[in-house]
């Protein structure tokens, strides 16, 4: 198979779409402010490698949402699968945090789409202030509130290299472990896996596996860096 920086698959997006795409996907990795030494390194290795090379962090620019609207045009497909991948950025850690939300709803309204599926993300929202959070469960009719956001998620398209490439990098390529924070031999918090943190945990796996095989398959890319 051919090097990930050799594929020639055709795609629907071009090269100034696909740059302000990513930038997009940065701002709601950034929204939060919770961006650490390790995170800092996987944006730049795909920032280096997808959007452009030597990236100034300290003066990188976020994307406004009339910025976005203006590259990305107007076809509602397009930004169905651009909020989609904002989204799964925004879970990726396993936290949908309010400043994730405020961003992803100005990208929604200014995209000209519909914030069902983020009003029922909002029950899932942490706050930084007081560490608080919760993972909605199904009532007592056994509904579950989240099934319009998997249902809308899964919906995803991969048909960019780039993209793909990206989602394979930010999606862990495995459910991180729990883990007790031990200090002087005294357990002073209990981290669960990110697979019972996360209710949307199996489509974030679900679409690196579409992305995975939408480069191996269509792409003809090596992805044993991916797994």
């Amino acid at each position: 198979m051919s090097s990930s920086t050799t594929s020639t698959t055709q795609s629907p997006y071009t090269q100034e779409q696909i740059r302000v795409w990513l930038r997009g996907l940065l701002t709601i990795a950034w929204a939060d402010g919770d961006f650490d030494a390790d995170e800092k390194q996987l944006i730049a290795s795909i920032t280096d490698e997808e959007l452009a090379p030597n990236v100034d962090f300290d003066s990188f620019k976020i994307v406004s949402p009339d910025e976005l609207v203006a590259t990305l045009g107007t076809d509602p497909k397009t930004a169905e699968n651009f909020l989609r991948m904002a989204v799964m950025v925004a879970l990726a850690d396993g936290v949908y945090s309010s400043e994730e939300d405020g961003v992803l709803q100005s990208f929604c309204h200014s995209l000209g789409l519909q914030d069902d599926v983020l009003a029922s993300l909002r029950s899932t929202l942490y706050d930084h202030e007081t560490a608080t959070g919760s993972v909605p469960v199904a009532d007592g009719t056994g509904r579950d509130p989240l099934k319009p956001a998997r249902e809308w998620l899964d919906q995803l398209e991969v048909h960019d290299p780039r993209l793909a490439r990206f989602i394979c990098k930010m999606v862990p390529s495995q459910c991180p472990f729990e883990r007790d924070v031990v200090l002087f031999g005294r357990k002073l918090v209990h981290i669960p896996a990110m697979c019972k943190l996360n209710p949307l945990y199996e489509q974030l796996v679900g679409l690196r596996f579409r992305a995975l095989s939408y480069l191996a398959d269509d792409c003809q890319e090596d992805v044993t860096p991916y797994l």
